[in-house]
């Protein structure tokens, strides 16, 4: 016979005391640690706990007795379902806060490596938040489905179109909750979703079925720049040549405002682009962003720093950290597009970018020569295989090396490369500061850690940038 689960446990009247590293409120029952998500320091809650581990739980909050006084009123209609922008309930600076928290919490307790004091506010500086705390986002993709996520008050209420362009629910990938106003991208990204949403639904144009992999249309992607031009890439599943037309003229008739207005068919399992052909329907391939005097081309498989005014003040501090004089090799490493390299260059001798995807070095070497930078050399390849001591001594031992790793950190024979090749100093920009510390960890063989700068690049999530300067001991 089989038995029926014990059901989870309400925890009732619990104060909600911190925020974890992952972005959810945390909270302490009997010494076990509870993480809440949706839930604010301060707040008093009864929690029905929907995992339950020996050394933690999991739960959602199902009533509030008392709410904390650092909260903030929420902005989007989407907040608590849309999977992003979990953090607007807290006000900014208190964001801020919890960031540096993360911050400083990650490289003294994971790197336990000695650190400049004040660890933050030193050389460095307190966390840099971002002037902009909506509408930041240079780049949206957003998904077409024909099973749209219902919320409560829909599925009680009238029957629903059931059409949608939107987000991922999370952890359901058939599933796209449909957007109204999303509050991450400049407005026009809001009007473009919605006129083609709505010209679709009029003239029965087919939305993708993810779990069945059939219908007509499949994504949209919205790319903006400083310099004022619009990218947007409309994604098919299959290629019908007279609704794809009639759809992109409907578009380019709406929106004249539209530099770059391709189109891709994606026949494949997947929604990535990179694998495909980008064809143009009407204007040019790419869009051009702007940094101090600096043009960087973005085309529509580019990486680029989503939020693009924040990137200029992360830029900023790792050049201040580079303490460049015009006589320094420099080496980047996981260049991207160059952005980092072509920012440096003129403060250096030379630089020398690796990265792994060959059409991101391709846009690299476009972009200087777009601004007609003469010292720079770019590379493909995997970093482990290419960062070697060959390498180094056929190019030369680096004075400075800028370090921009992926979320998952530098792969051990990349710091055993670094330790080798000794630069002076090492500015190592981070994405997650729990593998940073890891990394500086193993650094510390040869370095000291000199200045932390923590950078804000997307606000109402718990995401957070850091810039460590690492000098030789």
């Amino acid at each position: 016979m089989s038995r029926n689960k014990k059901p989870h446990p309400i925890l009732e009247k619990v104060l909600i005391t911190d925020i974890a590293a992952e972005g959810k409120a945390i909270a302490k029952v009997n010494d076990v640690v509870v993480f809440v998500p949706y839930a604010v320091p301060g707040d008093v809650v009864d929690i029905q706990v929907t995992k339950k581990k020996s050394h933690f739980m999991e739960g959602r909050v199902i009533k509030t007795h008392e709410f904390s006084t650092d909260r903030a009123i929420p902005f989007c209609e989407h907040f608590g379902v849309c999977g992003g922008c979990k953090w607007q309930n807290l006000p900014y600076e208190k964001q801020l806060f919890y960031k540096q928290k993360q911050v400083e919490d990650n490289l003294t307790r994971i790197g336990k490596v000695e650190l400049p004091s004040p660890l933050v506010g030193g050389q460095g500086g307190a966390i840099l938040g971002s002037a902009k705390t909506t509408f930041y986002r240079n780049k949206l993709e957003l998904t077409f489905s024909n099973k749209k996520w219902l919320t409560t008050p829909e599925m009680n209420g009238e029957p629903q179109e059931m059409n949608a362009v939107g987000f991922h629910i999370p952890g359901m990938f058939d599933k796209v909750l449909d957007i109204n106003k999303c509050y991450l991208q400049d407005d026009i990204s809001n009007q473009i979703r919605n006129f083609i949403r709505a010209y679709a639904i009029d003239n029965n144009l087919v939305f993708f079925d993810l779990r069945r992999q059939e219908g007509f249309l499949r994504n949209i992607i919205v790319r903006t720049a400083s310099t004022g031009e619009l990218m947007l890439i409309v994604v098919f599943y299959y290629e019908d040549i007279t609704l794809r037309e009639a759809l992109l003229n409907a578009v380019a008739a709406q929106f004249p405002q539209i530099t770059s207005l391709l189109y891709v068919i994606n026949g494949k399992a997947n929604d990535t682009i990179t694998d495909q052909e980008v064809c143009v329907f009407r204007g040019k391939d790419h869009i051009l962003e702007k940094m101090e005097d600096l043009y960087f081309k973005v085309g529509a498989k580019s990486f680029y720093q989503t939020n693009s005014e924040q990137a200029y003040e992360l830029y900023k501090v790792a050049r201040r950290f580079a303490q460049l004089t015009g006589n320094e090799l420099v080496y980047d490493l996981y260049t991207g597009t160059g952005t980092i390299a072509n920012f440096v260059a003129r403060s250096a001798r030379q630089v020398i970018g690796i990265e792994y995807v060959p059409e991101a070095i391709e846009d690299a070497k476009v972009n200087a020569e777009l601004n007609k930078i003469g010292n720079s050399q770019f590379f493909a390849g995997d970093m482990k295989d290419i960062l070697n001591t060959s390498f180094i001594e056929k190019y030369g031992k680096p004075d400075v090396i800028i370090t921009d790793p992926p979320r998952a950190g530098m792969h051990d024979d990349v710091i055993k490369a670094i330790l080798f090749a000794e630069p002076q100093r090492i500015v190592y920009v981070s994405c997650n500061p729990a593998t940073q510390a890891r990394d500086l960890s193993l650094l510390d063989a040869k370095y000291k850690v000199t200045a932390v700068q923590p950078v804000d690049m997307f606000p109402h999530t718990h995401h957070v940038e850091n810039v460590v300067l690492l000098e030789l001991k």
